[in-house]
């Protein structure tokens, strides 16, 4: 399903919005970018099967493995749009999709390994 940049935005923002107060106060020094697809970089980085579907990916250091060195440039979450919208065949999975994809995401933020950021992306959130 199509969905435009601007709308896009907004369902990150709302998911972000949207997660519990006790993560958003921790989210520090975390930049959050929508584009379209992956680079070639993103890719090879994360050997990603040609069959397979990225909708978002963290880039950094967690949280929990950081030490206080003093300014450092801040640790990127980016979301997929045409991953994410091409996966979805109408624009609540998309809601669904980009809310989970966000919680997955942060939760390699705060140190999660793969299974423990699969758990959190499968929470529900009472505001849907």
């Amino acid at each position: 399903m199509e969905i435009s940049h601007e709308q896009f935005d907004k369902l990150v923002n709302q998911a972000l919005n949207n997660l519990p107060d006790k993560f958003k106060i921790k989210l520090n020094n975390l930049a959050i970018f929508v584009e379209d697809i992956p680079t070639d970089g993103q890719l090879k980085k994360i050997k990603l099967q040609s069959n397979e579907s990225l909708y978002g990916l963290f880039e950094g250091y967690s949280q929990a493995k950081k030490l206080n060195f003093g300014a450092i440039l801040p640790d990127h979450i980016t979301i997929f749009r045409l991953s994410i919208s091409k996966s979805c065949s109408n624009f609540q999975e998309i809601t669904e999709k980009i809310t989970a994809t966000v919680r997955h995401e942060i939760a390699h933020h705060f140190g999660s390994d793969e299974q423990g950021a699969a758990r959190a992306s499968r929470k529900k959130i009472a505001a849907l």
